[in-house]
Order: C-alpha cells, then structure tokens, then sequence
C-alpha cells in the first residue's frame, strides 16, 4: 500500500481507520530521512495489511508539536489507536521488520489493560 501524507487536518481520521498505523516523521533536508524514506517505502509495499503514514515536519510543525518531535527522523507506531512506540533515528530494512513483527505480536488486550491501569492510577493520583 502506498504511504499516506500525514497532516493535522487528517491525522486522527487516519488513526481511527487503521489497525496498525506507522508514522515517518521527516523533513526534506534531513540527509538520514532521505535515506530511511526507501526503507519506509519498501515496507509499505510487504506490508498493505498497516498504514504507513509520513509527516514532513517543515510542513506540518503543528502535527510534529503535538508528538514533541525534536529529532528526525522519527517513528512512531500505533496499534488499536495507542502509541506502543516511538523513537527517534533511522532503522535499517532489517530492524523495521523485525519491529513489525513485533507490534503484529502484542497482546492488545494487555496493552489495554494497562493503559486503563495507567488512566486511573492518574485520575487517582
């Protein structure tokens, strides 16, 4: 499937309608986000099942604000609308698949679970 332009005008409708959402955090003159952008690519083809999301963040600082974004690139991955990892610097072909094959492994409703333990150890605290 091919990558998605990210912005803050259709980031969240994107997040609601994907699964798995992987998001590229780039700029243009940003010499190792050139250099993953091929990467990301390639694994947008092996993969239609996830949604591959790229957000220029000279275009888009609003969006990139929001996910406190000081380094690119950056990846930040969402499973079931929660973010289960984000870092900054490029991966190798190798190492963004073996992330995917863990993000496909998670067990969601542990994840969840914590989350929900997390929400209310907040509201309590």
């Amino acid at each position: 499937m091919a990558e998605h332009e990210l912005t803050s005008t259709n980031f969240e409708a994107t997040l609601a309608a994907s699964d798995t959402l992987i998001i590229d955090f780039w700029a243009p003159w940003c010499g190792p986000c050139r250099a993953f952008g091929p990467i990301f690519a390639k694994a947008a083809e092996t993969h239609p099942e996830i949604t591959f999301g790229k957000c220029n963040t000279e275009d888009q600082p609003d969006l990139a604000g929001m996910f406190g974004i000081r380094s690119i690139p950056t990846l930040a991955v969402f499973r079931e609308q929660v973010l289960v990892f984000m870092q900054p610097g490029m991966l190798p072909a190798e190492a963004l698949e073996e992330l995917i094959g863990k993000i496909k492994a998670l067990d969601m409703a542990k994840v969840h679970a914590e989350v929900e333990k997390q929400s209310e150890k907040a509201v309590n605290a």
